[in-house]
C-alpha cells in the first residue's frame, strides 16, 4: 500500500502484527487505526464532506478505500461529492436505480505526500490513545495497592517514577519529610488514585497516606493477610510516628503480638521501609473508652469521662503522666484523636480536683444538698447552680436516691438562686411550676406502674422512677429493649440497665 511509505517492501499483515506485538495491543486496534488514517487522508483529497469507508482486506493484505455518492437523474447532481448521474452509475454498475448508494474503490497510491503524512499522523495518535486507554484499564483497579518502580526524575518537588508501562507522579503533599530520593533510586508507593487526563491516565501515588502504613503489614503479617487479624484504623505523623488499632476474630490469636512478629521481625521490617518512623500497635476494642485508654498509650489514664453529644472525651491523668499523654508537640493525642475518632482534651488529676472543689462549693450552696451529694452531682458531670436548675427530677431520684418532694426542693432552691442573681430571669421563668405540676400529675397516673418495677430484684425507687419516666409501661418492655436502647431512654448507666434488664428476663421465667 503506498500510503503509507514505512509499509513499503513488506506485506501489511507483517506490519500489524509486528506493531501490535511491539505496543501489546489488539490487531483490531491496529486495523481500525489504519483505515480511520486512510479516510482521513481520503478526504483531505476528495472532500471533507464525501462519505468514505474503508476496510482492510485480508486476502488482497490492504486497506480498501470507498466512495459512497447517491444515484439521482443526469440533470440534479448538486454536489460531486455525494451524488453521481445516472448515467454514470449505470456506467460502473449496470444494475444501479435511482435512489441507490453506489460505492466506488479508490486509488489512494495518488493521494500524494500530504496525505500520507497525514494518515501517519491519525496512525501514531489512535495508537498512542489506544495505548493510553489500556493502560488505565490496567491500573484502575489498583487503587489502595502498593507498587514499585524506579525514580525517573523530580519535577518541581514532584517525584515522577517509572513503573515500566507508565509513569507515576507523588506529589510534594503525599511525600514523607523526612525522605529524600534521587533518579535511579528504586521505591514503594500506595496507589492513591489513578486519573484520566489529555496526556494519558494519571497515577497519583503517596508515601505519607495511612493506607501505605496498612498495605505494609497487609504484607509482612500473614494474619492480616489471611483475615484473622485486621486494622481496625490507622493514624500516622509521616516520617515520626504512626499507632494502628488491630483487633482479632479468633481468641487464640494475640493481634499486637502476631503484627510485631518473633523478636520484632515483622514490625521492624514495616519500619525499615519507612525509614525509622516509630509504630504504636494496640489492641482494638469496642469501647471507645477502653479504645481511647489504648490509643494514648504508653501513658496510663485515669478516669475518661465520654460526652457522645459533642463526640468527645475528657481524659484524666495523673501529674506525672500528662506530658507522656500529650506528646511531643501534642503529638501523641493528635494521633490518639485520629486513631479513634473522638476529640480528646487531656487533663491532670490536679486539675480536675482543682476544678470540682470549686464546683462542690458552689453546689453545696444549694437547699437540700450536702457536701456528699454535690460531689456526687461533679462526678456525674454537673458542675454549676444552673445545670441544678435544669435538671429533670428523676436524675436526683437517681443519683441521690432522694424521693420525689426532695428532688423537687433542689430544683426550686438552685431556680432560686439563678432569679436572685438574675431577677429578670426569674419573672420570665415559669419552669419551676410547670414541672411542678406535671410531675404531681404524673405521680399519680405512675405510681401503680412504678410499684411494678420495684418487684424486679435489684431495682430501687431511683430506678423504677427513670423507668417509668423513660416510657416504659411494662416489664415485658423491658425484656423487648436491649441494654443500651434502656440506658438511651431512661439515662441510666449500660451496667445498671444490663442488671435490670437480667431481673426482667428471671421475673418473666419465674412468672
Amino acid at each position: 500500500m503506498a500510503l503509507l511509505d514505512y509499509q513499503e517492501g513488506s506485506e501489511l499483515e507483517r506490519v500489524i502484527s509486528g506493531v501490535s506485538r511491539d505496543k501489546n495491543l489488539d490487531k483490531s486496534v491496529i486495523v481500525d487505526a489504519l483505515e480511520q488514517a486512510v479516510v482521513h487522508a481520503g478526504r483531505r483529497v476528495i472532500g471533507v464532506s464525501s462519505d468514505l469507508e474503508a476496510h482492510y482486506n485480508e486476502e488482497a493484505d490492504e486497506i480498501e478505500l470507498f466512495q459512497f455518492r447517491t444515484v439521482v437523474e443526469d440533470d440534479d447532481v448538486a454536489n460531486d461529492e455525494m451524488e453521481i448521474a445516472l448515467a454514470d452509475a449505470m456506467k460502473l454498475d449496470s444494475e444501479s436505480v435511482l435512489g441507490d448508494a453506489l460505492g466506488v474503490k479508490i486509488d489512494t497510491s495518488t493521494f500524494g505526500r500530504i496525505a500520507a503524512q497525514s494518515a501517519k499522523q491519525i496512525i501514531v495518535q489512535k495508537v498512542r490513545d489506544a495505548e493510553r486507554a489500556q493502560v488505565y484499564e490496567e491500573f484502575k483497579d489498583r487503587v489502595g495497592e502498593i507498587m514499585s518502580g524506579n525514580v525517573r526524575r523530580l519535577e518541581r518537588n514532584d517525584i515522577i517514577v517509572d513503573l515500566g508501562r507508565s509513569e507515576a507522579v507523588i506529589p510534594y503533599k503525599e511525600q514523607v519529610p523526612t525522605e529524600k530520593f534521587r533518579p535511579k533510586d528504586r521505591i514503594q508507593a500506595y496507589v492513591v488514585d489513578v486519573k484520566k487526563s489529555s496526556r494519558g491516565p494519571q497515577i497519583i501515588m503517596s508515601r505519607a497516606h495511612s493506607g501505605f502504613l496498612v498495605s505494609l503489614f497487609e504484607q509482612h503479617v500473614t494474619e492480616i493477610y489471611d483475615g484473622i487479624v485486621s486494622i481496625e484504623s490507622a493514624a500516622r505523623d509521616p516520617g515520626f510516628r504512626s499507632k494502628i488499632a488491630v483487633y482479632s476474630k479468633d481468641n487464640s490469636v494475640d493481634p499486637v503480638g502476631a503484627c510485631v512478629g518473633m523478636k520484632g521481625a515483622r514490625v521492624q521490617a514495616v519500619v525499615a521501609e519507612l525509614n525509622g518512623e516509630k509504630i504504636d500497635i494496640v489492641p482494638f476494642d469496642h469501647d471507645p473508652a477502653r479504645l481511647v485508654c489504648n490509643a494514648l498509650a504508653p501513658a496510663v489514664v485515669k478516669k475518661v469521662i465520654v460526652d457522645d453529644g459533642s463526640n468527645s472525651m475528657e481524659v484524666i491523668v495523673s501529674d506525672d503522666q500528662l506530658s507522656l499523654a500529650i506528646g511531643k508537640r501534642g503529638q501523641n493525642v493528635r494521633l490518639a484523636a485520629q486513631l479513634t475518632g473522638w476529640r480528646l482534651d487531656i487533663k491532670s488529676e490536679s486539675s480536675v480536683e482543682e476544678k470540682m472543689s470549686g464546683a462542690k462549693a458552689i453546689i453545696a450552696g444549694v437547699e437540700g444538698l450536702d457536701d456528699m451529694m454535690a460531689s456526687l452531682l461533679v462526678q456525674e458531670g454537673y458542675g454549676t447552680v444552673e445545670e441544678i436548675a435544669g435538671l429533670a427530677p428523676r436524675v436526683l431520684l437517681r443519683v441521690l436516691n432522694l424521693d420525689h418532694d426532695s428532688a423537687m426542693n433542689v430544683i426550686r432552691s438552685a431556680q432560686e438562686i439563678i432569679g436572685s442573681q438574675d431577677p429578670d430571669l426569674m419573672a420570665n421563668s415559669s419552669a419551676a411550676p410547670v414541672e411542678d405540676a406535671k410531675v404531681d400529675h404524673g405521680q399519680e397516673e405512675k405510681s401503680d406502674l412504678i410499684n411494678v418495677f420495684l418487684e424486679l430484684s435489684d431495682v430501687g425507687e431511683a430506678n423504677a422512677h427513670a423507668l417509668a419516666e423513660g416510657g416504659y409501661g411494662t416489664i415485658g418492655d423491658l425484656i423487648a429493649d436491649s441494654a443500651e436502647e434502656i440506658s438511651q431512654k431512661t439515662g441510666l448507666s449500660l451496667g445498671v440497665a444490663r442488671t435490670i434488664q437480667m431481673a426482667a428476663d428471671r421475673y418473666m421465667q419465674d412468672g
